[in-house]
């Protein structure tokens, strides 16, 4: 949305079209790294910190490639010219500014947030269960 307004095109239904796809990448992107972080806690007995980096260690690559991947795609749409270009553009333009702010979020965002709610499930366990209503204090007719 920021990339369109920058470039002053309009929300279309190709810029729609672009967002969805951002959306699946991003979310496979940043699905698959939690998974191999969650793997390496259950399997080799990591601390969260320990498997959130070997996770992004592991991922990166392949991150990059898919980005680079969807960029090398969209950037002919993005600056195309000739018949339908002006129509096509919006969406070319959303993969491409989506793309690189998506890089920010799913590399240094995503493992920060994963750490957040591991330490947040961490202070739920640590609280234990709830406590049990004392019977004397619940039923009045007993004292």
């Amino acid at each position: 949305m920021i990339a369109l307004e920058v470039s002053g095109l309009p929300l279309t239904l190709y810029a729609f079209v672009g967002i969805i796809m951002l959306v699946g990448i991003v979310k496979k992107n940043a699905i698959m790294m939690i998974d191999f972080a969650l793997q390496a806690q259950r399997n080799d007995n990591k601390s969260p910190e320990e498997a959130i980096y070997q996770a992004c260690l592991l991922r990166f690559r392949p991150i990059m490639m898919t980005t680079f991947a969807a960029l090398a795609g969209a950037l002919p749409i993005a600056l195309g010219h000739g018949a339908g270009a002006e129509a096509r553009a919006p969406l070319g333009i959303t993969v491409v500014g989506g793309l690189a702010l998506s890089q920010i979020i799913t590399l240094f965002l995503t493992p920060v947030v994963y750490l957040y709610l591991d330490k947040l499930q961490n202070a739920f366990k640590s609280a234990g269960p709830p406590l049990e209503a004392d019977d004397r204090h619940s039923n009045p007719e007993s004292t």
